[in-house]
């Protein structure tokens, strides 16, 4: 297709604002999908998305739109998440289109996450176009939020489009503004083929499908394809676009978005922002001489720049429940890298657990969402250990090491210094909650840098805090202390000199290594109770007193005791001398005392009790 007339685009916002009720719309007006086949948030394709009423994948679509000047143009729509653990999703997404639906939900204004998805969108040059949603809602404020975008990106107020994604009012005007303003690709057909590939998953029969956005070139069914990085062999089993479902079409040329069926069964052959190119033709032997220089000049192909390495926020441990289950978690979690490229892992082996894997996450909703897939899609039972961050530590005799998990962290007598991630943090809240969020971050051991205002009534605060105490809870009570109005958006800054200790928690005076955990000093006793009173909750009782132990070292800071399940032992006694129920009795403590020496140890804990400690509520 001629690039003059291909329109290449994502949304992005802040989560909840409408984007994929607004692609929704987009879909239906082009006419790509039927309206009897529509549905709402047709482009959330997993489960989990529809039940959270989120997003989590970015997800292409293709759609024709005949202009009003008479043109069918092809738009490529990927719609994209609007949650900070899912912002590498954004990024991807933004490095294979020329231009940004910037949305902005009117009632709620300019969130957080608006400032950070507009700024990556910056970072890729691409074409801004300013749209307010949710203009049918009664408390919808236009005219204010529009000053709110006009000083964020300092546009004219004739520049923002007014769309309901819900009723499709303003969506035609959205369509023609897209065709007019967002650039064409500039791709050279003549040239070899590349592609960059922005996403991947694996599919059973198929082998691995590569998403890709063809820069240069042609591609056609059946070609032998390499991807540069792993210099990996495949042959394009099926090509075509997404609508969203897949549509083979035999080729895809420059400037398109696509997919291409490569039938490896290898998972590790395909990575995320990897380039793809043609391959040599397996039968060179039958080859003239013209044909086999022209498939020589088509390897000759420079590779694109590709992603910026992801940079994990978030550690925990993932453990099979069951010890023979360990391959099938690596498999699944293999595959689960190709839908989602900031996952990482590498392997682990813990005395108490057996092996398992330390995995690297965005944030906590990131961990939730994984632990969710790996039980649902690949019928998983897991054990998650709590989430910590990682540390930089030297040690006396000069060395230094990255420390991801609290089984690692070496005794403090071994300890010279130990550094924690800190992180830029940026929270848009209205102006009468200022006092609330700024004790909640000063709570949370947070530097104050300032305070930018978008008016009289909402402001955005700067601080720095430790990363630590910003993933597992921060952003549930920053949500409740400003009645829900709040937004947060963080980043990584540097690592900091921090005194840092390992808590223990032990139950039946046994450690359990799954709730062990790095912790600043001035907050260890605060957490370590908080531990055992959950615990203390949760747990079954047993036969036995159960004691919950919170621990440092050998210094014991915080303790509970689950008190013993009691059988009536003089229920069949219908009279007599007080010495008959003695008797019993001594004899029942003399059971539960024996009992409680064998099963040290031996409490069994349930997988909702580790859900309930890492929420924190």
């Amino acid at each position: 297709m001629d690039q003059s007339l291909i329109r290449n685009f994502c949304i992005i916002a802040h989560i909840d604002h409408g984007k994929s009720t607004l692609s929704d719309r987009l879909l239906e007006l082009t006419g790509t999908v039927e309206k009897r086949k529509m549905k709402e948030q047709l482009l959330d394709t997993m489960d989990l998305e529809r039940e959270r009423g989120i997003t989590i994948k970015l997800q292409p679509a293709r759609m024709a739109y005949k202009a009003k000047d008479g043109v069918e143009y092809q738009l490529n729509l990927i719609d994209t998440p609007g949650h900070v653990d899912f912002n590498y999703e954004v990024s991807r997404s933004l490095a294979a289109v020329e231009g940004a639906v910037l949305l902005v939900d009117s009632t709620q204004g300019v969130q957080a996450q608006t400032i950070a998805n507009l700024y990556l969108a910056i970072e890729q040059d691409l074409t801004i176009i300013p749209v307010l949603n949710k203009i049918d809602l009664p408390n919808s404020e236009v005219e204010r939020r529009a000053e709110e975008l006009m000083k964020l990106i300092g546009c004219k107020r004739e520049e923002i489009l007014s769309v309901s994604g819900k009723t499709g009012e303003g969506v035609p005007e959205l369509l023609e503004r897209l065709v007019r303003d967002v650039p064409p690709p500039r791709g050279d057909h003549s040239k070899p083929f590349r592609a960059l590939i922005f996403d991947s998953k694996y599919d059973e029969y198929k082998g691995v499908v590569a998403y890709v956005r063809v820069l240069d070139g042609i591609v056609k069914t059946n070609d032998p394809i390499r991807f540069l990085a792993t210099q990996s062999q495949g042959q394009a089993l099926e090509v075509g676009y997404l609508k969203p479902e897949y549509k083979a079409t035999g080729f895809l040329e420059s400037g398109e978005i696509g997919y291409v069926v490569s039938g490896l069964k290898d998972i590790t052959a395909v990575r995320v922002g990897d380039t793809v190119a043609l391959g040599m033709p397996k039968d060179t032997a039958n080859m003239s001489r013209e044909a086999l220089d022209a498939s020589r000049l088509m390897l000759d192909v420079e590779p694109l720049q590709g992603y910026r390495e992801v940079r994990p926020m978030v550690y925990a441990g993932i453990f099979p429940s069951e010890g023979n289950e360990y391959e099938h978690l690596r498999d699944a979690l293999m595959k689960l890298k190709l839908s989602d490229a900031a996952l990482q892992f590498e392997p682990e082996h813990s005395t108490a657990l057996g092996f398992g894997f330390r995995c690297g996450f965005l944030g906590i909703l990131h961990l939730e969402i994984v632990k969710e897939r790996l039980e649902r899609e690949h019928d998983m039972e897991i054990v998650a250990t709590l989430p910590s961050v990682a540390y930089e530590v030297t040690l006396t005799n000069g060395d230094e090491k990255v420390i991801k998990s609290p089984l690692d962290f070496p005794d403090p007598s071994h300890l010279k210094e130990a550094r924690e991630p800190w992180v830029r943090v940026d929270i848009v809240t209205p102006s009468d909650y200022l006092g609330n969020v700024m004790a909640l971050v000063q709570d949370r051991r947070g530097v104050y840098k300032n305070t930018e205002y978008f008016d009289a009534q909402r402001a955005v605060l700067h601080y720095e805090m430790p990363l630590s105490s910003v993933i597992v809870d921060f952003h549930d009570k920053l949500k409740s202390a400003t009645a829900g109005y709040a937004s947060l958006n963080y980043e990584f800054a540097e690592f900091r000199p921090s005194k840092i200790i390992r808590l223990d928690i032990l139950v039946a005076e046994e450690q359990v290594a799954a709730f062990a955990t790095l912790i600043h000093e001035s907050e260890a006793y605060r957490y370590g109770k908080y531990v055992v009173e959950t615990l203390k909750e949760s747990l079954p009782r047993q036969q036995f007193v159960i004691k919950i132990q919170a621990a440092i070292g050998s210094k014991i800071i915080a303790s509970e005791k689950l008190s013993a399940y009691r059988k009536d032992v003089l229920a069949k006694l219908y009279g007599g001398d007080r010495t008959r129920k003695d008797k019993l009795l001594k004899k029942q403590k003399k059971g539960k005392e024996r009992m409680m020496s064998m099963g040290k140890g031996r409490v069994e804990i349930p997988s909702d009790t580790f859900v309930k400690v890492l929420r924190r509520n």
